[in-house]
């Protein structure tokens, strides 16, 4: 058997496994088709009419425009409860201790003196919970893929309509300063940007304190109408110190001097949102979908009355996308054309003063034409893919049929029609959550192909050995020391607990504006388990043989020949061939051993793959899924990959030496016999 065609048997099995991973990803991975369809003011949200006929017109598109301003501050790892506020302790309960309790002042003041003018809400987070899975969702509207995590080192231009496209297209001014992911996201979308690199966790103020230097001069200058501030610093104080360490506290204390001196400078046309695209675990990472990961504030702010009622004493929880439509209604744009999200309807009510009846037709306007925009991207998006169930769509659709009926019905009889008004602010909610469980469960589909394709493979005949064998029992301790070692090293199969402070090693200023060189140092400290033991297997071969003593050896004669053997006994003690002279009897016989050990080794960690995908398709609805299940087959499907090429490295460098060595070998015979 030559050289080339084990090595090429070899990468063909991984190809074989490789495409069954990809086959299995593209099943149970949240996936969707992402559509370019983008909303616009000359055609309508959906189904149904507008209840204003000035659609088209400036400043006026679905709804009318309540604000002609906003400042968006984006707080990274924001968690809700450090912007909690904190209730006054009993008489003998003793004061929490915990350093970042109470550090955000100024919203509890604001909330309490003035409650029709604010609201604190406690943002529910979609997983994956990393920056730009987060940035993606709080301008489009809908669903990050969960797989798009890895991308997070190499962030792409979103191709989906969403706010920062509408904003352009409505010819509004975008400043933005923070965090670079946004210059990748939304490429030559701001006419004023202040980006600072955002992957150095190590650096805690260099982001902030570049925010600060422009954030109050552009505010007073007035030449913008969106304002965008993406803070890093309490996200980097998480990764570095945790979110117990007394530095957070004082990162958190900076955050509300930035909302006061903000909260000074607003005008009445003006909106403030205080926003966390996500939260952090006790250790200050993310990425997974633990609570508190999932659980980031929402602060909203206006200088006049939003809001009829004083804020609940425990604040809403509302999905985190629900932004987006929101924002979009407020400012009068469209809303993206892919969003899922529920608008926040009481911030559509008329503010305090406004009469019930006309407040609750106010909010069910807002929710109505939400619910259009949603039928018709459900609409689009089951005539480009078949992701939906058919009767899922028809269940939909006859519900948001029958509450868009009761809502043009509520527009011609609005006197004396509360209770009708109240069934059909429900029936459209209904409809919207609806419509956002059904994404969210047929986005993430299973497919069995992966396990043909792992039978096919594994199913390959191995060939007769010849005289060199390594047993099952090896390879399978060879490959359980390289999961060992993975462990033992302080790696888990879980995104928060990724060494990311490796990709500074030999780096500790930073890398500049490169990912590739992070990811690389990331992936080579993640990984270097399952390499170095794949690279090191083919010298499992050679291993009896060093263990082997040397010196005369008795000489074993197959039964029946005993009386040969005493014919012969000068014979009955001779020296046995050394491994090299071994190696150079039977050259085929050892290419054959390397192609049956490669695959030997390859259908143990086939195995270990093939566990972890049948426990992920078995428990693909437990709500540890997109925690567990997921991302231990991600890791392992790396690995795996990762394995392999080392595999086909480590057993071409043992050819090529056993190579060289044949060629030595044959020119010192043919020297002999000169």
């Amino acid at each position: 058997m030559q050289k080339v065609s084990v090595l090429l048997f070899l990468a063909w099995v991984c190809l074989l496994f490789y495409a069954g991973i990809a086959l299995f990803t593209s099943g149970f991975l949240l996936t969707r088709l992402e559509l370019t369809n983008h909303s616009s003011c000359q055609e309508p949200p959906g189904p149904g009419s507008l209840p204003w006929g000035h659609r088209g017109q400036p400043g006026a598109c679905w709804m009318a425009a309540q604000f002609s301003r906003v400042v968006l501050v984006l707080i990274d790892a924001l968690r809700f409860d450090f912007a909690q506020p904190q209730r006054s302790h009993g008489s003998g309960e003793p004061p929490a201790s915990l350093p970042f309790l109470g550090k955000l002042g100024s919203l509890q003041r604001i909330l309490e003196t003035e409650p029709h003018r604010a609201r604190l809400y406690r943002a529910q987070v979609d997983p994956p919970t990393t920056t730009m899975q987060r940035l993606k969702a709080l301008t489009t509207g809908s669903l990050p893929t969960f797989v798009d995590a890895g991308s997070n080192f190499a962030s792409h231009a979103i191709v989906e309509d969403n706010l920062i496209k509408q904003l352009n297209s409505a010819g509004r001014r975008i400043v933005f300063m923070g965090d670079d992911t946004w210059k990748a996201l939304f490429p030559g979308a701001f006419s004023q940007a202040f980006f600072f690199p955002s992957f150095n966790t190590r650096d805690l103020h260099t982001v902030d304190n570049g925010i600060l230097e422009h954030l109050y001069p552009t505010m007073d200058s007035g030449e913008w109408d969106v304002l965008i501030a993406h803070f890093l610093g309490v996200d980097h104080c998480g990764h570095r110190h945790g979110p117990h360490h007394p530095e957070m506290a004082k990162k958190l204390s900076q955050m509300d001097q930035v909302i006061q001196g903000l909260v000074e400078r607003l005008e009445n046309d003006t909106l403030l949102v205080v926003a966390g695209d996500h939260g952090m675990t006790v250790s200050g990472d993310h990425g997974g979908d633990s609570e508190l990961e999932v659980s980031a504030a929402l602060f909203l702010y206006s200088p006049t009355a939003l809001f009829p009622s004083t804020p609940p004493e425990e604040p809403e929880v509302i999905p985190q996308i629900s932004l987006v439509p929101t924002l979009a209604l407020l400012l009068g744009l469209p809303i993206p054309f892919g969003n899922i999200g529920e608008v926040i309807a009481e911030l559509f009510s008329g503010g305090k003063d406004s009469q019930p009846l006309s407040s609750a037709l106010a909010q069910a306007s807002a929710l109505h034409i939400n619910a259009q925009q949603v039928s018709r991207f459900l609409h689009t998006y089951s005539a480009a893919t078949q992701d939906f169930h058919v009767e899922e769509l028809r269940r939909l659709q006859n519900l948001f049929s029958k509450a868009s009926a009761d809502y043009q019905w509520l527009l011609k009889n609005p006197q004396g029609a509360e209770e009708t008004l109240k069934a059909v602010t429900a029936e459209l909610q209904q409809f919207l959550r609806g419509a956002r469980a059904v994404c969210i469960e047929f986005w993430a589909r299973f497919s069995l192909s992966f396990l043909l394709l792992h039978l096919l493979a594994a199913g390959i005949p191995v060939p007769r050995p010849g005289p060199f064998t390594v047993p099952w029992q090896a390879v399978s301790a060879w490959a359980l020391m390289a999961t060992q070692t993975f462990y033992s090293t302080g790696h888990q199969p879980v995104f928060p607990a990724i060494h990311w402070h490796a990709a500074f090693v030999g780096f500790p200023e930073g890398h500049g504006s490169s990912t590739w060189l992070p990811a690389l140092l990331v992936g080579a400290n993640t990984f270097a388990s399952h390499l170095l033991f794949a690279v090191g297997c083919p010298l499992l071969l050679l291993w009896p043989f060093l263990c082997e003593s040397q010196g005369p050896k008795r000489r074993q004669h197959p039964p029946g020949h005993e009386a040969e053997a005493k014919v012969r006994p000068e014979e009955e003690e001779e020296e046995e061939p050394l491994m090299e002279m071994r190696l150079r009897e039977a050259p085929h016989h050892f290419n054959a051993a390397l192609l049956q050990l490669g695959l030997k080794y390859l259908f143990v960690l086939g195995v270990q793959i093939l566990a972890c995908v049948l426990a992920a398709s078995i428990l693909r609805r437990h709500l540890m899924v997109w925690k567990v299940f997921a991302p231990k087959f991600i890791f392992e499907a790396l690995g795996f990959i990762v394995s392999s090429v080392g595999l086909l490295l480590g057993i071409a460098l043992v050819m090529r030496v056993d190579g060289a060595v044949s060629s030595w070998f044959r020119q010192l015979v043919l020297s002999q016999q000169r």
